[in-house]
């Protein structure tokens, strides 16, 4: 459940809050969303809160999970860069400058998912972000075909060219998970990418 209380809890009560909490749902409801919706918002809010104790700025983890997609339009490429702005000016005067410079720094590493050694903050963010990828294989498969409808707009030989570089710079990365937590979901994340991966080089061939 997408609870106002939740965000005041990270932004104090307010006139102010209760409007970007509107807002930010909104953004999130909005109809062209698929897998990008609230229920993956949920999601991640669901697994920051309880990976939070080893992030060192458990609340301004939480606050990048809101934001960490607000902005998502399938149509555009700087998706990560807009939302961290949108997080800069709705979060302004509601959150201490430092957490909010910290919120920001955390929706842009979404972007690519390679926090770097030591970022237990970014550890939580990506790993929660991420923890799709280590579902059952129907509901990996149910992933997959949700973000296929997000890129609607693109030919199959478009949207296949895209999603195998994604993959593949997933699979690149050193580890998709940092946490000790998550550390066991590698293996099944892998073999879910991976079998992605040999479909759709299937259908590019």
């Amino acid at each position: 459940m997408i609870a106002y209380e939740d965000f005041a809890a990270l932004t104090g009560d307010s006139p102010a809050a209760r409007g970007e909490w509107a807002a930010v749902v909104a953004a999130w409801s909005e109809p062209h969303r698929r897998y990008h919706d609230l229920h993956h918002l949920a999601a991640v809010l669901g697994l920051v809160g309880a990976l939070g104790p080893a992030a060192d700025d458990p609340a301004a983890v939480a606050l990048a999970a809101w934001y960490h997609d607000v902005v998502y339009d399938p149509r555009r490429g700087d998706n990560e860069q807009a939302s961290a702005g949108r997080a800069r000016a709705g979060l302004a005067g509601l959150v201490p400058p430092e957490r909010l410079d910290e919120v920001v720094r955390l929706v842009l590493l979404t972007a690519g998912h390679d926090a770097a050694d030591g970022d237990a903050n970014g550890a939580v963010l990506c790993d929660a972000d991420l923890a799709v990828l280590a579902g059952p294989p129907e509901a990996y498969a149910a992933y997959a075909s949700a973000v296929r409808e997000e890129y609607g707009h693109l030919s199959d030989e478009v949207f296949t060219a895209g999603r195998i570089a994604v993959l593949e710079a997933l699979l690149a990365l050193p580890a998709l998970y940092r946490l000790p937590a998550t550390r066991e979901w590698e293996p099944r994340a892998r073999a879910n990418l991976a079998a992605e991966l040999t479909l759709l080089r299937g259908r590019a061939s």
